[in-house]
């Protein structure tokens, strides 16, 4: 069998995770994401048949996924790992449903993106296995950014696209026109309910070759699948959202696969705590990749302790329950924090409202509470502060400024100030 091109990075001896391209791509498709992950698993990215670095011939003249995922495990295999992690677009993603639901001893963990079970009636894939025969792969080429991204990101992002469609051009015809009338032929739907892997489903909602609602087919399929939607992109959601992808997948992969995957309002161990992996990926969902970054890179030896008192306790038992949505635990911080007069974790947790969803005019309205219960010089510390947060998060755009506790006297962050 003829192993399929791929490319190792990260650590060895870290938990593997595999990534499958969709049809026309190269395993280029995983750039904006490979490093980020390479940190904490050994990375493998391969190419479909055909595509990118692999031989048209490492497919049979006709395919099924079945083939395909076979060839995964055979470089699996190949590079000693046993178990792994599986992320894949498109075709690719089918792939790990495939195996996902008969090799479930292998993969730990599993990410459809922007995938389907079927994708669509077999004859417009018969159609365009015909048209590559007859004309090549130059006019898909062509017309693929209209397939695979939103209106208007291909014309903001020339440099990114014109190497996903120099790719696409590379593509082998007869290769391509296999995985076509592969795909014509593929249906998962009866297979889905045989998937036990923790499953993340991700969906674009501007996709039109795998539309919303077949994400939400996979998720209703698969048992206990988490889906997430994506505004904004399209069938290519790793190139045109990567910093949501890669908190997805992040928070998804984070979960060790040694224990039991926890629901959002169950936890793995008899003590109620969740895991510190988990409770580390609730960390960097509501306070961000970057703020998380930067308290671990200062931890020294002095503070190590008091940091992993924080993951474990903060994140790992408050913010990880179900209790409370994430809404409303931002409601509660941020008053106990005007309250208390914290003021750079106040920062902190305003930046936090803005990821859990809270828009200026809202963080307003809470902090305009806190001038009735926590006293008017209390909040307009905190509307000073939230003020410059809103500034930084928004610099395109001048943010406009939440009204002010009556009576309050205010300037601009930064400006000698006296309370009212």
């Amino acid at each position: 069998m003829t192993l399929l091109h791929h490319r190792v990075e990260g650590p060895a001896h870290a938990p593997a995770l595999l990534l499958g391209p969709s049809l026309g791509t190269s395993l280029s498709v995983w750039d904006r994401q490979a490093t980020a992950l390479a940190h904490d698993h050994r990375v493998v990215r391969w190419d479909l048949p055909g595509h990118g670095g692999s031989p048209a011939d490492a497919m049979p003249a006709e395919p099924t996924v079945a083939d395909l995922a076979e060839r995964v495990i055979a470089l699996a295999d190949a590079l000693g790992i046993e178990t792994f992690a599986y992320a894949g677009v498109s075709l690719g993603g089918a792939v790990g449903a495939w195996l996902a639901a008969h090799h479930p001893r292998r993969v730990s963990a599993l990410a459809l993106l922007c995938t389907s079970a079927r994708f669509g009636p077999p004859e417009p894939w018969h159609e365009r296995a015909d048209a590559v025969r007859a004309r090549g792969i130059g006019p898909l080429a062509d017309s693929a950014p209209d397939r695979w991204f939103a209106p208007g990101f291909a014309a903001g992002h020339a440099e990114t696209v014109a190497a996903l469609v120099a790719d696409h051009r590379a593509v082998n015809p007869a290769a391509y026109a296999a995985c076509c009338e592969l795909i014509a032929r593929l249906d998962l739907r009866d297979e889905l309910a045989r998937i036990t892997t923790p499953t993340l489903v991700i969906g674009g909602r501007d996709d039109a070759a795998t539309p919303p609602a077949h994400a939400r087919a996979l998720a209703d399929g698969i048992p206990d699948a988490h889906l997430v939607e994506i505004a904004r992109a399209g069938h290519l959601a790793c190139v045109e959202q990567p910093r949501a992808v890669l908190a997805a997948l992040r928070a998804h992969l984070a979960t060790d696969p040694s224990e039991p995957h926890p629901t959002r309002d169950q936890a793995p161990d008899s003590s109620g705590a969740f895991s510190r992996a988990e409770a580390m990926a609730v960390r960097r969902a509501v306070l961000g990749d970057a703020h998380v970054d930067r308290a671990i890179a200062h931890t020294t030896a002095f503070t190590a302790r008091f940091q992993d008192f924080i993951t474990r306790y903060a994140w790992g038992e408050i913010w990880t329950s179900d209790a409370l949505d994430r809404r409303t635990r931002s409601c509660v911080t941020l008053t106990a924090l005007v309250a208390g007069g914290h003021d750079e974790e106040l920062a902190m947790h305003v930046r936090a409202a803005l990821r859990n969803g809270f828009s200026p005019e809202e963080i307003g309205a809470v902090l305009l509470q806190t001038a009735v219960y926590c006293g008017v010089p209390a909040a307009n510390s905190a509307f000073k502060v939230a003020d410059r947060v809103l500034a930084e998060e928004r610099p395109s755009a001048p943010t406009p400024r939440p009204a002010p506790p009556a009576g309050a006297e205010t300037k601009s962050f930064g400006d000698d100030e006296e309370t009212p």
